[in-house]
């Protein structure tokens, strides 16, 4: 069990050294992993129940896994779910059953009935691991893994609870008629309007937006809690100096300006984060920058549809605008980050763009 400054480091550390080898790997910031594990500035770790394990091999750390036990979800969902989080360890079967071994009886032991994971505090953490497409570049916040991390999972007796699946499309010279169909009837309608801008300072009105249509639209996604001011202003620190303004688009009402949609999108940074190598200096920040402005592939991270406006269309507007911009940077494919399975309306959407299932993350659960 973690317990000192020590060991809390090589905790943060392990998959960095584990993985050295594995070319697909892309490492987190350890910038980022130290305040996601600081109740300073992840305030989860204040309304939850963790428990972090490190195993170790000939005095090396070889594996480590995280427990939750999120109160308020339990609370508000009636239910008694344990989850384990940041599954990373060396190809040993030996060491990924003791690993979830104890996770397990960790939760049984905090009277929970059922685990769940790989799973964060909430949805917007990286969710289940990697099972198909690790050829293909991970957006940011997903999971990067080996492939026999699947084996060691489910040789433990673990199920599948959920699926996400990732989309790739090439990015086309002009959209499908269908959709080209519904923005022309929505621009002659008047009644909605897109909303651009230039500078990341303009985002910073939009926060507000931005929470309320998160916290409406994404209700109903396992293991979402409602997003804070605090929480807003977490993610936007983390990220908003890579946010490029360009692929931040919104929707508001033109009776009254209320946005009602948005979409942000970034370029991938995988390249930028396998340089960067956890490090932002001295050259980390370099590796990230160069690669916003080389990146071909550009990777959609949030979008949401106020409920009332659900299914008219207001997606396909959105599309345009931000396929319009990726033509315009001279990006070449999307990618849709992760989208549940079970997401039928997403997934048909999707398909309509000529996108393809790319790559599949599991989320497992088990009994307790």
């Amino acid at each position: 069990m973690v317990r000192s400054k020590s060991d809390s480091e090589s905790y943060i550390r392990l998959p960095l050294h584990i993985y050295k080898s594995w070319k697909e790997f892309v490492p987190p910031l350890l910038k980022d992993e130290r305040r996601f594990h600081d109740p300073k500035h992840n305030a989860s770790l204040l309304n939850s129940e963790t428990v972090r394990f490190l195993a170790f091999m000939d005095g090396q750390a070889v594996g480590r896994v995280m427990g939750i036990i999120s109160h308020v979800y339990n609370r508000e969902h009636n239910q008694q779910d344990a989850r384990f989080f940041q599954f990373d360890c060396i190809e040993n079967n030996q060491v990924a059953e003791k690993l979830l071994y104890h996770v397990i009886e960790w939760g049984r032991a905090m009277g929970m009935k059922r685990i769940i994971g790989p799973f964060g505090f909430s949805e917007k953490d990286p969710q289940g691991i990697q099972i198909e497409g690790s050829k293909s570049a991970p957006v940011i916040a997903s999971a990067s893994n080996p492939n026999y991390i699947q084996k060691m999972i489910e040789g433990a007796g673990l199920s599948k609870f959920k699926d996400c699946v990732s989309y790739i499309v090439d990015i086309p010279d002009k959209l499908p008629s269908v959709y080209q169909k519904i923005c022309q009837r929505l621009i002659e309608e008047k009644n909605f309007e897109i909303v651009s801008v230039k500078k990341r300072s303009e985002l910073k009105p939009h926060f507000k937006d931005v929470l309320s249509l998160l916290n409406e639209g994404y209700e109903n996604i396992y293991g979402f809690l409602p997003l804070s001011d605090t929480d807003i202003q977490y993610m936007a620190e983390e990220y908003l100096d890579f946010i490029d303004p360009r692929f931040v688009k919104f929707i508001r009402k033109t009776t009254n300006s209320e946005i009602i949609a948005f979409v942000l999108a970034m370029p991938n940074l995988a390249e930028g984060f396998r340089k960067a190598e956890g490090r932002l200096f001295p050259l980390g920040f370099v590796h990230l920058l160069r690669c916003l402005k080389s990146s071909k592939k550009l990777d959609l991270l949030l979008g949401a549809v106020h409920p009332k406006y659900q299914g008219k269309g207001l997606t396909a507007l959105l599309a345009a605008a931000i396929m319009e911009e990726a033509s315009m940077a001279g990006m070449k494919q999307l990618d849709s980050h992760l989208i549940l399975e079970e997401n039928k309306l997403m997934c048909a959407e999707m398909t309509r763009l000529g996108a393809a299932i790319k790559k599949r993350y599991r989320i497992y659960q088990s009994a307790l």
